[in-house]
């Protein structure tokens, strides 16, 4: 309809009645491509003069947590060593990639000589994938063409407009890049399904913003935000969410960045996919003969769906015909293809300044990771002031921010000895050519006895774990391989308890120690003169040699050692090896490289590094725990308070079990007597480690278990009985030591039982503003499909919660807000100093120039942090959300917090 034909007049005078105002259609409403325009056309032709409204002035978060941050004037934000020219090229091949979804990049794998035998298997696999494409092709067109047919609204009626929105070749390319990633060993028929759907779900999304011109709206502010970043631009007084924020208010017109939500249900991604999925069985087939001419020229499918047992689960499975298999293995292709959202981005990404927008440039990236399609978590963002998210969001931005580099000498030794069949002691998989052969028995499977059966099937086992890991190991070198001679960046986003992880999945600073060996800041700064003593600091710590004595010591100890640094630096392969024997030999082995090189510069002081340096929490859980408790005797354990010596929790608890153990021994308790000489700090740190993140008693004891035998000498036969003895003695242990630990963990749980038996979720603010839910539930929906049913987890208002889940998770989701809280408070505190910060969890990163000033922050913020009154203000939110109205919990007063002992918060070093 045009314009002239709609009932304007009457529109306006219905909006007044209704208590509207002209102004909140432009400053409430979201708009694609022109229609702000249009409205604003519309408006006119009855009031000629009227003006849009100014943008509304940008509001201050008001906690009292950073409320000198938000005050002070912004220093100069920290300038990226690119021109505007060069960040702006940097954007438009992000751009392009994401614009293709996918890329394909070599795989490290491709330095082995191409034999007859990979040559032909390529061009049977090439002339092969050729046949299913057509076929999955012909099928989707057959599923369409009936779909349309239907008059019923069934599932498969309602999925014919999903498989309407992209063109036919896309879902077929969709469908390939699935069967050709296939594990060998098979993969869930639920993983798979959503795998499938959310790829749908993804291209959607990017041609929506293509259509809606948001994307020429993105160019176009993208373009002023880099002048904030880069070298040669000019403003500095902004937050990236405020400058970016700025350029989009004054660019006035255009589509609205954050899109009405054009989110699909999980149930229907989940029923899209397995649409997919059942095409993909039935159209994708391999004559039989085709590796052996004796046989039948006969069709078989390619996927098979199977059953198998994951615990006590039985689960659906798609493996592929060992035919497929072995042509892929022959081929042994040397491109791997992923999802452009999998890769670092080649440029800064884009700030985040809602729970919509933010990270990717196209990529639909959520601010809050979501559970098996829960979106209550989404909803309390949504509603929640945004003015309260701006802590979070200028935290994720921060750690987004930091630009990395590949440590390429490091990289070529590892990529050097993964393709020289690995080295597990090294944590480089080996290939699955490596994998033990079952002896060989006569006759059929059938004939064989049980020991036979049970052998086999141990090395099934590991065959599909090293295939698992190798792939694992793949994916992050030939990504490292892929951006060795660029400069990049990891956006983030957060879970629901608000911890921080980067977005592309296989290759960031979160991985194993292979991973974290070669990343490097891209910026570079001179040592200065207390910094080449903090890499040999950091190197000490990462041997996980001298964890109880003092700074000092351990840089001694390092000076003592140079020979053996400079000797792996030098001969990493060749030479005495001792970075071979430290618990992080990759790290290890990286800081020698450093040290050597800095060692060996004119004047150490000025070497300008790029390395790392690492301050890793002792035990944050039970720190947190001493600080909300008031515990000064944890407190002291877990170092928050000041010491001569760095305190060793796990190595006190160790002692204090010992003690137990003695006495029980001396009153002839057997598995006491049996256990002299086994405990030490390393059987019970995982257990002391996780307590505080709620593990059970039955979970410790398979922690103890898993400890007791890796001892070659503790006798088998006590293994069940000592690791019950053992959790039984660790956790009387941390009650001792710990007393109020074990009180607000029970406040916690029986707060959270209260909640959920009443039929509610539980929920809190962290003291940063953001809200969490927990989405644990009991509901589960069964989506009826045609080659299984699935039991899929589906929101909807009436869900019950999971009590036992509610209740267990409480504690350690607490406290992992806690610990986020504090990483983000310390990341926006170093950015005012101007520090490079990034974190792994509780483990903070930053130059080895900077380490004492990011040491100072962290202390300042964790004192700032267990200042505020958390445990009182999370009883007083809970009981005005959950006692106020229509639910009142049955017993109000187990809601108030634990009385506090004596530590005085101000006091603590952390």
């Amino acid at each position: 309809l045009s314009l002239s034909c709609l009932p304007l007049p009457r529109c306006v005078q219905q909006m007044k009645s209704d208590g509207f105002h002209v102004d909140e259609l432009f400053q409430k409403c979201l708009f694609e491509e022109d229609e702000k325009d249009e409205v604003l056309r519309a408006i006119r032709t009855l009031h000629p003069n009227y003006q849009l409204p100014p943008p509304p002035k940008p509001e201050t978060c008001k906690s009292s947590l950073l409320q000198d941050f938000y005050s002070e004037k912004m220093v100069s934000y920290p300038k990226l060593d690119f021109s505007v020219q060069e960040l702006q090229e940097r954007f438009q091949q992000q751009l392009e990639m994401e614009l293709d979804n996918t890329i394909t990049i070599e795989s490290v794998e491709a330095t082995r000589p191409l034999t007859p035998e990979a040559i032909k298997a390529r061009k049977l696999l090439g002339t092969l994938r050729s046949r299913w494409h057509d076929s999955i092709l012909q099928a989707l067109q057959k599923s369409k063409h009936n779909m349309s047919k239907l008059k019923t609204a069934s599932g498969y009626n309602t999925l014919y407009p999903y498989l309407c929105l992209l063109p036919d070749e896309e879902y077929v390319a969709i469908m390939l890049q699935i069967l050709s990633t296939l594990s060998p060993q098979g993969e869930s028929l639920a993983v798979l399904a959503r795998e499938l759907g959310s790829k749908v779900y993804n291209r959607y999304v990017t041609q929506r913003k293509l259509r809606s011109r948001q994307l020429e709206k993105v160019q176009e502010v993208y373009k002023d935000y880099i002048h904030l970043l880069a070298k040669d631009g000019q403003p500095d007084e902004y937050l990236p969410r405020e400058y970016w924020e700025k350029l989009v208010a004054e660019a006035g017109f255009g589509p609205s960045l954050n899109l009405k939500d054009c989110s699909w249900p999980y149930m229907l991604i989940m029923r899209l996919g397995m649409h997919m999925l059942e095409l993909l069985v039935q159209a994708v087939k391999v004559p039989r003969n085709i590796l052996n001419p004796r046989l039948e020229p006969k069709l078989i499918p390619v996927l098979y769906h199977i059953y198998s047992f994951r615990s006590s689960w039985q689960v659906g499975l798609i493996k592929p015909h060992p035919i497929f298999s072995q042509i892929v293995s022959d081929a042994a292709e040397t491109l791997l293809t992923f999802n452009s959202s999998a890769i670092p981005m080649l440029c800064p990404p884009v700030p985040w300044t809602s729970p919509h927008f933010g990270a990717f440039v196209l990529n639909d990236t959520k601010l809050m990771r979501f559970v098996d399609g829960a979106v209550q978590h989404q909803l309390l963002l949504e509603q929640c002031p945004p003015v309260n998210l701006h802590p979070v969001l200028d935290a994720l931005n921060q750690l987004g921010n930091c630009a990395w580099k590949i440590n390429q000498p490091v990289l070529d030794i590892i990529i050097s000895i993964f393709n020289d069949k690995g080295n597990e002691k090294l944590d480089i998989p080996p290939p699955i050519s490596e994998a033990p052969r079952p002896p060989a028995a006569s006759g059929s499977s059938s004939t064989w006895n049980k020991s036979q059966k049970h052998e086999l099937l141990l090395c099934k086992k590991k065959a599909a774990e090293m295939h698992s890991l190798r792939m694992d190991a793949l994916y992050k070198l030939s990504i490292a391989n892929y951006v060795r001679d660029k400069v990049f960046w990891f956006p983030h986003n957060m879970d629901f308890r608000g911890r921080t992880y980067p977005c592309p999945p296989y290759f960031n600073h979160l991985g194993n120690d292979v991973t974290r060996a070669i990343l490097l800041f891209a910026e570079g700064r001179p040592l200065g003169p207390k910094g080449l003593d903090w890499l040999k600091i950091h190197l000490i710590n990462l041997t996980g040699l001298k964890k109880k004595n003092a700074l000092q010591e351990r840089l001694e100890y390092a000076n003592e050692i140079m020979e053996e640094i400079l000797d792996s630096a030098d001969r990493p392969l060749t030479g005495r090896k001792w970075w071979m024997n430290t618990d992080e030999p990759w790290q290890a082995l990286a800081c020698c490289m450093e040290i050597a090189k800095a060692s060996r510069s004119p004047d150490p002081a000025a070497y300008v590094s790029h390395f790392p340096v690492h301050q890793d929490g002792s035990c944050n859980g039970l720190q947190h725990y001493a600080a909300l408790g008031r515990d000064l005797i944890g407190a002291i354990s877990v170092n928050l308070m000041p010491c001569s010596v760095p305190q060793d929790v796990y190595s006190a608890v160790a002692q204090q079990v010992e003690e137990f153990r003695k006495k029980d021994a001396e009153q002839g308790v057997k598995i006491a007597q049996v256990l002299q000489g086994f405990i030490s700090r390393k059987v019970v740190k995982q257990t002391v480690m996780t307590v505080v993140y709620g593990v059970t008693r039955y979970g410790g004891r398979l922690q103890m278990e898993k400890r007791l035998k890796e001892i070659d000498e503790f006798p088998e036969e006590y293994l069940w009985e000592a690791s019950h003895y053992l959790v039984k003695q660790v956790f009387n242990g941390i009650k001792e030591m710990f007393s109020a630990t074990r009180d607000i963990q029970n406040w916690l749980t029986e707060s959270a039982k209260l909640i959920a038996q009443s039929g509610r979720t539980v929920e809190w603010v962290t003291p940063l503003g953001l809200p969490i839910v927990q989405p644990y539930y009991r509901s589960k929906s069964t989506l009826n499909c045609g080659m299984q049913n699935l039991s899929v987890k589906n929101s909807n208002s009436n869900q019950k919660p999971d009590t036992v889940k509610q209740k267990n998770a409480f504690p350690p989701n607490f406290i992992h807000s806690l610990d986020s809280t504090h990483m983000m408070l310390t990341a926006l505190h170093c950015l005012r100093q101007g520090l490079t910060f990034v974190s792994v969890h509780d483990c903070y990163w930053t130059h080895a120039l900077t380490v004492d000033v990011m040491n100072q922050v962290c202390r300042e913020q964790f004192v700032a942090l267990h200042s505020e009154k958390i445990l009182q203000d999370l009883s007083e939110f809970m009981l005005e959300k959950y006692c106020r109205y229509s639910h009142p919990c049955h017993a109000p007063s187990c809601l108030h917090p634990p009385l506090l002992l004596g530590l005085d918060v101000p006091q603590c070093s952390v």
